[in-house]
């Protein structure tokens, strides 16, 4: 296929996957099917006719507001079509037409639903983290395979990746959390009102952490399954980056330097980063 061609369907492809994300980032942390009912409205419930679901277009063309009912659509609903668009169009560019590419879309895919998500709830659902983390460690290695690379070769650097992510979230959250109980603090959410610090016999103790959740720890290792040792490091030395530049930001915004804030799309921004415009293997 033209190198050109298979852009520009990759992006026609991300367009319609992001309509589908849109539904994904709504109802999941709800605890709602993403598979049925159909697309609706959330504030009438009028099921949004196919012509009316018509990626970004649609948005516009309705002066983003629902015919039904009149309420205003959310321009994050264009924005992350818009969003996959173009974040499938770079992977095609980047990989070309190769099993590799559509693997990279479907973990670009699963890092723009885990940022919108933890963005609006703090939250990073297990059926993205550690959904992700299996086809990490399986369907990444079997495309290298696939692709030519030996298989235990493949196999460990996707369990390398996996293990280093998790591994380095996890040895910051738990130290910190030791000091922390050490020095008396307390947090909004831990310990919870009226409860002591954990103890090591209890699983809060090695999962419940201040300041971080343990869904970040999650993430990173699915980061790392899929990008590997090299490229899991990346991701964390530009998601500190670019948390950095958020955070002031966003304690300007809020005029508070106490206003919390998800880390997941900081990893999600430097897996990206990683996987685009990397300095390690990826590059090659």
């Amino acid at each position: 296929m033209d190198p050109r061609a298979f852009v520009a369907l990759a992006a026609v492809f991300g367009a319609v996957v992001g309509s589908f994300l849109n539904v994904v980032i709504h109802r999941l942390p709800r605890g709602e099917s993403i598979v049925s009912p159909g697309s609706r409205c959330p504030s009438c419930g009028h099921a949004i006719r196919p012509w009316h679901n018509v990626p970004v277009f649609a948005w516009l063309w309705l002066s983003g507001r629902c015919r039904d009912c009149g309420t205003r659509i959310p321009a994050r609903y264009p924005l992350v079509e818009a969003a996959t668009a173009a974040l499938f169009a770079l992977v095609a560019q980047r990989f070309g037409a190769t099993p590799m590419a559509l693997v990279w879309m479907a973990f670009g895919a699963a890092l723009l639903v885990a940022a919108a998500i933890d963005f609006d709830h703090r939250i990073i659902p297990d059926e993205i983290s550690l959904g992700g983390l299996v086809l990490g460690l399986t369907l990444v290695p079997a495309a290298r395979v696939f692709e030519g690379a030996p298989a235990p070769a493949a196999w460990l650097h996707a369990v390398t990746g996996a293990a280093l992510g998790g591994g380095m979230l996890w040895i910051v959250g738990f130290v910190h959390a030791r000091v922390c109980a050490v020095a008396g603090r307390r947090f909004e959410h831990w310990p919870e009102e009226g409860e002591d610090f954990p103890r090591p016999r209890s699983l809060d103790y090695w999962t419940w952490f201040p300041g971080m959740g343990f869904g970040d720890v999650k993430l990173l290792a699915m980061i790392g399954a899929f990008l590997g040792p090299v490229g899991v490091v990346e991701t964390v030395v530009a998601a500190s980056a670019v948390g950095l530049v958020f955070g002031i930001g966003w304690a300007l915004l809020r005029r508070s330097l106490a206003s919390p804030f998800g880390f997941g799309p900081m990893l999600a921004v430097g897996a990206l980063l990683a996987l685009l415009a990397p300095i390690g293997p990826l590059a090659h």
